[in-house]
């Protein structure tokens, strides 16, 4: 990635030099910095916010049960951008699209029965994060719909039936299969009225929906059976299934949702982490528990992931705000 930073710094520098060019003179000398800011509105659930500790430390003083990390690539991209960019990061672990366009949300911090139990749990309710985007906003960028979908729920009953298949057969697939379609068409709907939020808050924003990385392998068989820091005891052939049938899916979903917005641009991050699922080595995303460690995880990018996310976003993020 040496390369792509390298461009990176040259094409921010480009940017923040043309932005100042266009202020008047008479301001110009005044406050440079300022003339060279965009306002950002960074939109999610766990996998903008971070969530787990692979992907750094909380940093809320005090916790809000959002669960934001300091290698999460909204906070990675602040970093690399300075001053060029105003970041407001609303993401929020375990946030439906549902919370990101009208629904307050009560964040559960890390309370996730049976696996864990978070002393601060309950939290307040947090609002919705569409509330941050104003009318002035340059960028806004959101990367949900997993939680509508219901993908936690779903894990953790593959889970629990793959524990008696012993890695035979599809015990998942032939439970849930059948609710699969009707959740992808709410997380369509659902997607549409955000962006429709989104644009109306924000007219003149460009909106970047962020997709999901590839978390599952095409060859399965890399994946091992019982190994709680891939995918515990599910079977190969509801890996299969949620690949095929779950999770590009629901990409694909997002993607056909932002096509269809003029404002809007879709950020692929499933073909570059192709080779760095939780069944790889050199894992981008933690498996059931954190490598190394009895972290539950459940399934989220660690702070390589973010790395690759943050370099992905940034780009999108430079050409949105590039004069045209």
């Amino acid at each position: 990635m040496a390369s792509f930073r390298t461009r990176l710094a040259l094409l921010g520098s480009a940017v923040a030099l043309t932005a100042g060019a266009l202020v008047p003179a008479q301001l110009a000398g005044a406050q440079p910095a300022a003339a060279a800011s965009y306002d950002w509105v960074a939109l999610g659930d766990s996998y903008t916010a971070g969530v787990i500790t692979a992907a750094g430390d909380t940093f809320e003083v005090p916790r809000d049960g959002c669960e934001r990390t300091d290698r999460s690539y909204p906070q990675v991209i602040d970093r690399d951008l300075g001053s060029l960019i105003e970041l407001t990061n609303v993401s929020c672990g375990a946030a439906t699209i549902e919370n990101v366009t009208y629904r307050a949300q009560e964040p559960i911090g890390r309370h996730l029965p049976p696996f864990s139990e978070d002393p601060d749990y309950p939290f307040p309710h947090v609002p919705p994060q569409s509330d941050e985007v104003r009318s002035g906003t340059d960028v806004v960028t959101v990367g949900v719909g997993g939680n509508t979908l219901g993908f936690a729920d779903i894990l953790r009953t593959c889970l629990e039936l793959g524990a008696g298949s012993g890695g035979v057969g599809t015990p998942c697939k032939d439970d849930l299969a059948a609710d699969i379609p009707a959740k992808l068409t709410k997380v369509g709907k659902d997607y549409d009225k955000m962006l429709a939020k989104l644009h109306e808050r924000a007219p003149h924003a460009k909106i970047l929906t962020v997709g999901y990385p590839t978390v599952i392998p095409e060859d399965t068989s890399k994946c091992r059976y019982n190994d709680l820091e891939q995918f515990g005891p599910i079977p190969q052939g509801d890996l299969d299934w949620l690949r095929q049938d779950v999770l590009e899916p629901l990409n694909s979903t997002i993607e056909k949702s932002t096509g269809a917005q003029d404002t809007a641009t879709f950020v692929n991050l499933s073909d570059s982490s192709r080779n760095h699922s939780v069944c790889d080595s050199g894992k981008w995303i933690e498996g059931v528990l954190t490598s190394g460690s009895t972290e539950v995880a459940l399934v989220h990018p660690n702070a390589e992931g973010h790395r690759n996310a943050a370099d992905h976003v940034t780009s999108a993020i430079l050409n949105a705000i590039a004069p045209n």
